[in-house]
Order: structure tokens, then sequence, then C-alpha cells
């Protein structure tokens, strides 16, 4: 999954997982959004595939984020 961040201008950090619609997160830093979307991922996910809706071959899951949004603090 790609975890696309984007600081709003209040400081706090907004952390998305692009393959899953509505997987949005904030923070108060950069690891703690992307630590909350991650979970949120994995949430849905696992309610998913427990309802049918996904496969279970779903469970290989890894997550990225882009080299230019790690760079960026």
């Amino acid at each position: 999954m790609t975890i696309d961040l984007d600081r709003e201008e209040d400081g706090r950090w907004i952390a998305e997982a692009f393959e899953l619609p509505g997987v949005m997160c904030y923070g108060q830093t950069r690891d703690e959004a992307i630590s909350k979307a991650e979970q949120l991922a994995i949430e849905v996910i696992a309610d998913r595939i427990a309802h049918g809706e996904l496969a279970s071959a779903a469970l290989a899951v890894s997550f990225s984020i882009p080299d230019e949004q790690l760079a960026s603090h």
C-alpha cells in the first residue's frame, strides 16, 4: 500500500492509504500519522476479509512511503 503524507496548516500530519479509500489519519508527528494509517488499513482489510469482500490472499500486505516524502520533514 502506498501511504501519502501531507502536512496541514495547523502543523498536523495526515497519512492516507490510496488503495483503501477512506483510510486517512492525522497525527502530531509524521510517524504517528503513518502508524495510525497502517493500523487502520490493516483493520479495514481484516474486516473486508471477515465479511467475504476481499480474498484472504490480501494478507500479503506491505506499506511504502515515496522517497520524496521521507526526505521532507
